[in-house]
Order: C-alpha cells, then sequence, then structure tokens
C-alpha cells in the first residue's frame, strides 16, 4: 500500500516538472510590486490586464508577474484589493520581454469589523501555496477586545476551548487534532518556550496583522512536528513611523490595555515597541453542588460567583535595529517581558474547589531576528531567528484549608496545602533556533531548508521541601527538525514535495527500591532517542480564474512535549513512559470566486479530510480523576469536511458561516496484552466536539455625525453540538456535555479616521456554556473599548 503510494507521488512529481519543457516565448510578461500608502506590501492584491480579462494575486511580498500569451500593443492594468481604491495604469507590453510596474493603493475609506477568512485575502494563500490554508485578517478586528485564540475560534475547522474566563487553560484543535499536536509560530519563530506569561487568549488581536492556519500538511519553512496543523501570527510590520493605544473595561472587572509603537530613521535604524495587560477577576456565576463545610448538608444546583478565579499579565516586547540595509533587509535584537498571576479556584472538575492556591510566572527572554533576500547569491533568501527564555514559574499552595463553593473553608493545624502544600519554583530555560532558506534555482523552481533547534532543561527547588530527591531528577529534551522541499510554481500550478527529520532526546530519572525496605527510593537515569522520517506532496491548480482545486498529503510525527512528559504542576500530570504518535494526513479542498458587479463577491470554500494515526495521544483524567494526564491511543481514524460560504461587498455588507463535521475513532481493535475486541472499539473519541460552526455578518453605515465617519455593526453566533465525555460502549448512554449557542454583537464608531469606540455583548443570551466537562464558562458580559491612533 506504502509503495504504491509512493510511487503515485513520484509519478505526479515527473508529471508535474515535465510542464517546464513548454515554451512561452510568444507571452507578454508584466512583473511588480504593490503596496499600501505606509509602504508595506499588500499581498492578495488583484492585477489585471482589463483587455486579457488575465490576472494574478501578489504574494506574500506583495510581488505579482503576470504572463500571458497575446500580441504586443497597449494595454490597462487594473489593481485592486479588499478596502482599497482599485488604481488602473496604462503600459505598452511587448512579446518575450517584460516590464516592471510597481503599483501604491490608498485606503478606502470605509473599514471591515469581522474576520476576514476568504475572498481576496485567502485568494492570496491558495493561489500561492498548494497547502490546506486559512488566513484571519487581524487589522479588521484592531478594534475589537478580542485575543488571538477568540480570533481563531471564529475559523472553519477550528475549535478553541477554555477551561474558565480571562487567562484559563485553553486547548486548541484544528480538525480534530488538538493540543501540542498543533503547533504556534510568531513570525515563523516556534512559541514552545514563550511560558505561561504568553498564551493565545492573553495575546490581545492588536499584537498580529494577519494570522495563517495551516490544516494538516505543514510547509517545511515553519520548521514543526505537528501532527495536525499549524497557526503562523503575522505582527504588525510598519514601514513608518506609528503610534496607537487602546484600552477596554468590561463585565467581571476585566480591564485590558495595549500600546503600539514604531519609529523608523530615515537611515534605516528602527524601534519598535509593544505592550499590553490584562486583569479580570472572572468573578462570574456557575450553577453547582454545594455541601456545607462543616455539617456536610446538600445544597443542589446552586448558583454562586467564583470567588478565587483573579488574573493579571502584564507583557512588554521591545525590538531595535536596522531594516533595508545591504547587509540585512531586517536585523532586530530583541527582548520581551512578561509577568503573570494566576488563582486557581477549581481542578480538572469542578467538585475540586481551591480558595488560596495560585501560580506565578514570568519570561524574561532575550532574541535576534534577521532576514535578507538575495543573500550572498541572487535568489537566496534567508531567515534566522533564534530566543531562550530565563523566566520563571512558581506554585503557592500553603493553605491548609478546605474550601467549598459558599467561600466558607476549614482549617486544619499544621503545615500543608489544598493539593500539594507547595512553594515549588522552577525554570524550563528553553531555548529556539530557527533557520529557513529558499533558493529559486530558475524560474518556477524552488527549494527551500528548515530547521529548528528547541532544548529543554526544567531545574526547580521547594522552599518547603528542600531536601526532596525528586526535584534534583534530571528533566530535560533536546529536539530538532530539519526539513528539505521542492516547489514548482506557474499561473495556474503549484506543487510541493518534501520530506522531514524528527529528532528527540529526553533525559529523566525513575524511581525504584533498591533494597526492597518500605520507603528506600532511589532514582535511575534513564535516556529516550526518537528519529524519524516524513515526507509529503502538496498540489494545486487553477482550471480557471474562479475555481481552483488542491490535495495534499503527508507523513507526519509529533514528539512528546515536555508538558506532556513531565506535568506542569497544575492539572495536568506527567506521563514519561508516552511514546510518540504518527499519522497519514490526507487534505482534498475545492475553492470557487463567484464576481458580482460592483466590487461584490462570493466565495465557496469545500475541504475533505481524513486522519490515521497511531500512537494518538490523549488527554484523560488520572485515577483519582483530579488531574488529566495524556497517554497513548494505538490508532486512531478521523474522517471529516469543512465547508464555508462568505459573502463580501467592498463598501457596506459582509457576511458568512461555516460547518466543520469530523468523525474521530477508536481504530484500536486489539488493546496492549489483549487477544479479545476491545470494547470501545470504533467508538467516537470521547471529550471531543464533532459537530460545530460559525455565522458572522456585518454592516458599514457611512457618514454618520459627519463626512467620512463610520458606524459598523457586527454579529456572530457559535455554536457547537453535544458530544460525549466518556466512551459510550463503557455506559455513557448521553451526550454529556451539551449543545453550545452563543450570540455575540458589537457596535463600532469611527471618528475622524483616527478615533474609535466599540461596545460589545458577548453570550447576549446568557446561556450556560461548557467547553470541558462541568466547567462552566462566562455567562453574559458587556464591554467597551476606546482607541486612538496618534501617527
Amino acid at each position: 500500500m506504502r509503495i504504491v503510494c509512493m510511487n503515485k507521488i513520484l509519478l505526479l512529481s515527473l508529471l508535474i516538472c515535465s510542464l517546464t519543457a513548454f515554451s512561452q516565448s510568444n507571452n507578454i510578461n508584466v512583473t511588480g510590486t504593490i503596496y499600501d500608502s505606509e509602504g508595506a506590501p499588500i499581498a492578495g492584491a488583484t492585477v489585471v490586464i482589463e483587455e486579457l480579462l488575465k490576472g494574478v494575486t501578489t504574494n506574500v511580498d506583495g510581488v505579482y508577474n503576470l504572463s500571458t500569451n497575446a500580441k504586443s500593443g497597449s494595454y490597462t492594468l487594473k489593481v485592486s484589493y479588499l478596502g482599497f481604491e482599485a488604481k488602473e495604469i496604462s503600459v505598452n507590453l511587448k512579446q518575450g520581454e517584460t516590464v516592471n510596474v510597481a503599483l501604491q493603493l490608498e485606503e478606502s475609506s470605509y473599514d471591515l469589523d469581522e474576520v476576514v477568512v476568504s475572498g481576496q485575502s485567502i485568494v492570496n494563500q491558495v493561489r500561492e501555496k498548494a497547502f490546506n490554508v486559512s488566513v484571519v485578517d487581524a487589522k479588521e478586528l484592531h478594534n475589537t477586545t478580542l485575543d488571538l485564540g477568540h480570533a481563531l475560534d471564529r475559523v472553519s475547522g477550528i475549535r478553541v476551548r477554555e477551561s474558565g474566563g480571562v487567562g484559563s487553560q485553553m486547548n486548541f484543535s484544528i480538525n480534530g487534532f488538538r493540543g501540542k499536536q498543533v503547533r504556534f509560530f510568531i513570525d515563523g519563530v516556534p512559541m514552545d518556550n514563550f511560558g505561561s506569561s504568553f498564551q493565545l487568549n492573553n495575546i490581545p488581536i492588536n499584537l498580529a496583522e494577519r494570522i495563517e492556519v495551516y490544516k494538516g500538511v505543514v510547509p517545511v519553512g515553519l520548521g514543526s512536528d505537528a501532527l495536525g496543523g499549524a497557526v503562523n501570527i503575522i505582527t504588525n510590520a510598519y514601514s513608518k513611523n506609528h503610534l496607537d493605544a487602546s484600552y477596554s473595561y468590561g463585565s467581571f472587572n476585566t480591564h485590558r490595555s495595549m500600546v503600539n509603537a514604531i519609529y523608523v530613521a530615515k537611515n534605516g535604524f528602527t524601534a519598535q515597541l509593544n505592550a499590553y495587560q490584562n486583569f479580570s477577576d472572572n468573578s462570574y456565576k456557575v450553577n453547582v453542588d454545594v455541601a456545607d463545610i462543616n455539617t456536610g448538608q446538600y445544597y443542589p444546583n446552586q448558583t454562586v460567583k467564583r470567588f478565587h478565579d483573579q488574573y493579571h499579565n502584564e507583557t512588554v516586547i521591545a525590538n531595535f535595529g536596522v531594516v533595508n540595509k545591504s547587509y540585512a533587509d531586517q536585523l532586530l535584537f530583541g527582548i520581551t517581558l512578561g509577568n503573570n498571576y494566576r488563582e486557581i479556584q477549581t481542578g480538572a472538575r469542578i467538585v475540586s474547589v481551591f480558595g488560596g492556591w495560585h501560580r506565578r510566572g514570568n519570561v524574561i527572554m532575550p532574541s535576534v531576528k534577521y532576514k535578507k533576500k538575495n543573500f550572498l547569491v541572487e535568489g537566496l533568501n534567508v531567515r534566522i531567528n533564534a530566543n531562550y527564555n530565563l523566566g520563571q514559574e512558581k506554585n503557592i499552595d500553603t493553605l491548609h484549608r478546605r474550601y467549598n463553593w459558599f467561600g466558607e473553608y476549614k482549617e486544619y493545624e499544621g503545615p500543608g496545602g489544598e493539593r500539594s502544600y507547595s512553594l515549588y519554583k522552577y525554570r524550563n530555560n528553553n531555548g529556539v533556533g530557527a533557520a529557513a532558506f529558499d533558493y529559486t534555482i530558475a524560474e518556477k523552481h524552488r527549494i527551500s531548508l528548515g530547521n529548528t533547534l528547541n532544548t529543554f532543561n526544567r531545574e526547580g527547588e521547594d522552599e518547603l521541601n528542600p531536601n526532596n530527591d525528586t526535584y534534583q531528577q534530571p528533566r530535560k529534551t533536546l529536539k530538532n527538525i530539519l526539513g528539505l522541499s521542492y516547489a514548482y510554481e506557474t499561473e495556474n500550478w503549484n506543487a510541493s514535495a518534501f520530506t522531514k527529520q524528527y529528532f528527540q532526546q529526553n533525559k529523566f530519572s525513575q524511581s525504584y527500591n533498591p533494597t526492597g525496605d518500605y520507603g528506600d527510593v532511589a532514582y535511575r537515569d534513564q535516556i529516550n532517542i526518537y528519529n524519524f522520517f516524513g515526507y509529503g506532496l502538496a498540489v494545486s491548480h487553477f482550471f480557471n480564474e474562479n475555481f481552483q482545486m488542491k490535495a495534499s498529503f503527508e507523513k507526519s510525527y509529533r514528539l512528546p512535549d515536555s508538558e506532556e512528559l513531565y506535568g506542569d504542576v497544575i492539572n495536568l500530570q506527567g506521563n514519561i513512559d508516552l511514546k510518540p504518535e504518527h499519522s497519514y494526513n490526507y487534505n482534498l479542498g475545492a475553492s470557487y470566486w463567484l464576481a458580482l458587479h460592483n466590487e461584490h463577491q462570493i466565495n465557496f470554500n469545500l475541504n475533505g479530510f481524513y486522519r490515521d494515526a497511531s500512537d494518538f495521544i490523549r488527554p484523560r483524567l488520572n485515577n483519582n480523576q483530579t488531574m488529566q494526564v495524556m497517554d497513548n491511543l494505538g490508532s486512531v481514524i478521523n474522517l471529516g469536511v469543512e465547508a464555508e460560504v462568505r459573502y463580501q461587498s467592498a463598501r457596506h455588507f459582509n457576511a458568512g458561516v461555516n460547518l466543520t463535521y469530523q468523525d474521530l475513532r477508536n481504530n484500536t481493535k486489539y488493546e496492549e496484552g489483549q487477544t479479545t475486541e476491545s470494547i470501545v472499539y470504533r467508538d467516537r473519541i470521547p471529550n471531543m466536539p464533532y459537530l460545530y460552526g460559525n455565522a458572522d455578518a456585518s454592516y458599514t453605515f457611512e457618514n454618520v455625525g459627519g463626512k467620512g465617519n463610520l458606524l459598523s455593526i457586527g454579529y456572530n453566533m457559535l455554536y457547537v453540538h453535544a458530544f460525549y465525555l466518556y466512551w459510550p460502549s463503557l455506559g455513557s448512554d448521553k451526550l454529556d456535555i451539551p449543545e453550545q449557542l452563543s450570540h455575540d454583537l458589537n457596535a463600532t464608531y469611527t471618528y475622524n479616521e483616527k478615533l474609535q469606540f466599540t461596545l460589545e455583548c458577548r453570550n447576549i443570551f446568557d446561556a450556560e456554556l461548557y467547553d470541558n466537562f462541568s466547567l462552566q464558562k462566562p455567562g453574559r458580559s458587556i464591554t467597551g473599548k476606546i482607541k486612538y491612533t496618534f501617527l
């Protein structure tokens, strides 16, 4: 089976390469770069020769190459992009010659409020990449109070699950693959070592310019061992001086603020500053059963307020260096400083309630970033990034008490804690180095090499138990991902074949009893080494200007994460016996653009996917059901489909709806050491949503209260079908986690293009929402935000 598959891949690759034999000497050719008013390149702009009705879109660098068979003569070149005024220019083109035309577009006097996942912005991605990728235009959300996590929760195929309110633990899934099976990047740099002060649901959307979501197959340039996909956050890249600030206040005493600042000198020196903070008491109400702490009297279905769930974090990201130099397009030295405080209200289930246990953490992370096009030789582009996190985490559990949901407690004499009696302080000593090289060896042919090195070394101590040998034992991980790819690109074809090497070395210790006497404990050092090779192919083809199909395949590996191996000291118990998981990932998709008059457009997207995973890593409750632990499941298959329809009007109305269905099944027929068929064989994987979707709409009114002033009204709906918490064949005859249906409204008034006022209401009807069993999420909340752009 695998040999046949490989033969098909090789045959398809040879077929693609053979296309290069065709001559195009009769073509007229025009190339160039499209910029915005700030001089930044525009990705996804449409460039059309009007008389021939032939066009292309710009790539991520704003560059276009338009070539077609036609006679020499004068033609009209039209450039357009959603949110900008279209521009036309007359050009003289001759057969066999290439004319360079660079143009600058001016922004239109209107704005959008909702996530733009298709249309013009997605055109760029599906035309330039054969991978199954969606794009969120984050700029269109800068007026909202969304964080990155909740912005992504509106994309088809994605579910973001949280254990509570602001700053709570978040679990992210793409097409059913979740947690560490999905990898996250900022500007192509892995976020594996950013610590608890820097996670998706505490990073404001204003930090990002756009977000790329790769579903299934991931390009080698990201240097990832992702099994189910990857998210790449592209930060704001202003090419001239810029300063904006925002502040919001909302329900549950929630405060958020952010400052974006950049200075660019004429000599190329640049300084960048991003600073933000989040604060919330998370004092929303939940429905629980409560027992009196002293008498034990039972009070079912009580509505109580969360009383120990405060969270705050503060982060500063500073970079300085040079841009647009002969030796570097960008060379930046930076530092990320962050601090967070988190009170822990519950354990993995709501029956566990705490009143004193909390955590503190910080990040101190120096970094360097380097980018250069045409490095040393023409056509070689280089990107190098490195950072090291010197921050620490501290687990504080010193109150010897037992709480109930009324806030009552019973105190005990002597030393102790609510769960572990701990002042455990530790550093993970995480370092990441990433390098990517792209070389255009000839027209339409490009090779890429990417390598990512990740180090982890947890060192800690507990002031309350300084002689505990457990904290002195090694917990180290060294991981390296190396990838090589070849890409072939024409106006209608895009293909990429690649291979990846996955290497990981884990050093740890295991306890044992050397004498057999009770209480005698010693430790034995262990080393695990994993070394695997993966491969894949992605192909896309435009049958005409409006219809595209794409297919991709990958044999991918995902190596166990350090927190999965060693625990997170809160609600995740470590499991050093975890094995790497691997999967055969298949994707098949189609996109159709129906262009209407006056810049109206309807976009249809349909994608099917199939995953065949072995040693699938999934969470389960530990033996006493107070924490989660990651475990391997022999075989899991996932067959699903996602569909999206989006209508876009250039000036007033935009709307879209998406729906995802995924069928994850346990394909492990015989459990380890068993000869009889497993009772849960072919069961749906529990605690995993299988049907969910979103709908959104927005309308913009122009010249409200003055010329050029805008009023935008937006709506968003989230739906998640009820799903099982436990294996259906083990007696769970109902869907334990109920259906979720949430409605949000927002209104933004823009005055003089600089000042914005936003009012949002989330979960309008105050529905009870649960992402995880019994852990209720916040109810109705109202938030106001003000944002001002100084430069």
